[in-house]
């Protein structure tokens, strides 16, 4: 697998390499210079899903990773399941929130410790990553206790949710946490300058785990085929996907699928009140405006770092422009669909709410629709309760975390600040 930086097209990496550098010069992403297509889609589609999913990994790696190898890190990443639930006659929601820490994030994350336990060979690795939720606690999860490994998450203070925080923050050992005073991109702008600073990137063998990190984004790829293979066989043929959307991470991974063979024909890209990319792609212009707080936090995120993956699929043609939807969903008409959907004997958190939104506004009547539920409603329990009105149960994975103390210590965004935590903490 040959990848290329897309702010640096001098800079070709293997898929070895992009996992251990993270992220590129001037700060690029890497994306792979061919996409081709699988043979056989339906034949995969029969398969369990951690053999297709090793082998739809096989074909987009390559062969830089022996297929035994391969076959057996998939599946100690992916031990748990996938399951799509039929909300009304023509839509379901996909859900990808029953793994270790209740959200879509521990595929990307466990398939990630398994390659970089592997490709490290015992160096000294940190990883840095901004969480604006779900990422911390799956990162966190997915590398605790891992030896030669360190951990070092950054969140915005206050503004998410509690459930979210506790499952990352009170883990200790190798994991490290800072509550930054500011927003997600307050805390991704602090992981960017690090990548900048080579006495960081020498001392501390720097990564990164957010979605940036080629090996989340490829391993997300394999539940939207996943979401078909539930699908009956009737139903496959013109599908119309929605994506709650903050990073941009979760759509760019449906539109590889897409372009390598799923049959999906549209994708929506819905965003909540942090808009940048609807109004983008309304105008043209790309101007990203403060991060606004929203019920949906995971995705207040302003800059998304993920959306140059997604405009080089658009501009290549590699996925057509008009079959690609980007729209905001407010924070009332948030709330409004969580009581309709709820009305209908269906429990969505805000994320999955905006999502059902995004189908509902753009997919064409005659089509099969799938909207993502991305964390389990009890991560959101106390905005769950009060827009809806019920009791949401605690699974024990979150009853557990909350009992315990939170061990994240408090900073501001001041880079040079958390440069000298980091080196104290781990030199």
């Amino acid at each position: 697998m040959q990848l290329v930086n897309l702010k640096d097209e001098q800079q070709k990496v293997s898929f070895t390499e992009a996992v251990k550098t993270g992220l590129g010069r001037n700060q690029g992403v890497f994306f792979p210079t061919d996409l081709t297509r699988l043979d056989n889609v339906d034949a995969l589609l029969d398969l369990p899903f951690a053999e297709r999913s090793a082998q739809i990994l096989a074909h987009l790696i390559g062969d830089e990773l022996p297929k035994d190898t391969l076959t057996e890190m998939v599946a100690r990443a992916f031990d748990f399941p996938v399951k799509l639930a039929k909300v009304d006659e023509k839509n379901y929601c996909l859900e990808l929130f029953h793994g270790p820490t209740l959200a879509f994030k521990d595929f990307g994350g466990r398939f990630m410790a398994e390659c970089i336990g592997l490709f490290n060979h015992g160096e000294r690795v940190t990883i840095l990553t901004a969480t604006s939720g779900d990422t911390g606690a799956a990162v966190a999860h997915a590398f605790y206790n891992k030896p030669h490994v360190d951990v070092v998450i950054l969140y915005p203070e206050g503004k998410i949710s509690l459930a979210q925080q506790k499952l990352f923050t009170t883990l200790g050992g190798n994991i490290h946490c800072y509550a930054v005073e500011g927003s997600f991109d307050d805390c991704q702008s602090l992981v960017k300058q690090a990548f900048l600073d080579d006495e960081v990137k020498q001392k501390l063998g720097l990564n990164s785990a957010n979605s940036i990190n080629i090996s989340r984004l490829v391993a997300q790829v394999c539940y939207y085929f996943e979401a078909l293979a539930q699908l009956p066989k009737g139903e496959r043929g013109d599908v119309h996907i929605s994506v709650p959307s903050g990073n941009f991470g979760n759509v760019c991974a449906a539109m590889i699928a897409s372009i390598i063979g799923l049959p999906v024909s549209k994708l929506s890209a819905v965003t909540n009140q942090n808009d940048t990319v609807p109004r983008f792609i309304a105008s043209g212009q790309w101007s990203p405006n403060a991060t606004i707080e929203s019920l949906s936090n995971a995705m207040d995120v302003s800059k998304p770092n993920n959306w140059p993956r997604v405009q080089s699929m658009l501009d290549s043609g590699q996925f057509e422009q008009h079959d690609f939807y980007s729209r905001c969903v407010s924070e009332q008409r948030t709330q409004d669909v969580m009581k309709e959907v709820a009305a209908r004997g269906y429990v969505a958190e805000p994320h999955t709410a905006i999502a059902h939104e995004g189908l509902t506004q753009d997919k064409a009547s005659n089509s099969t629709g799938i909207f993502l539920a991305t964390a389990h409603p009890a991560k959101f329990k106390e905005s769950v309760e009060q827009v809806l009105g019920q009791h949401i149960k605690l699974p024990k994975v979150l009853q557990d975390a909350l009992e315990k103390t939170c061990l994240a210590q408090p900073m501001t965004a001041d880079y040079e600040q958390l440069k000298a935590a980091i080196f104290d903490k781990l030199l």
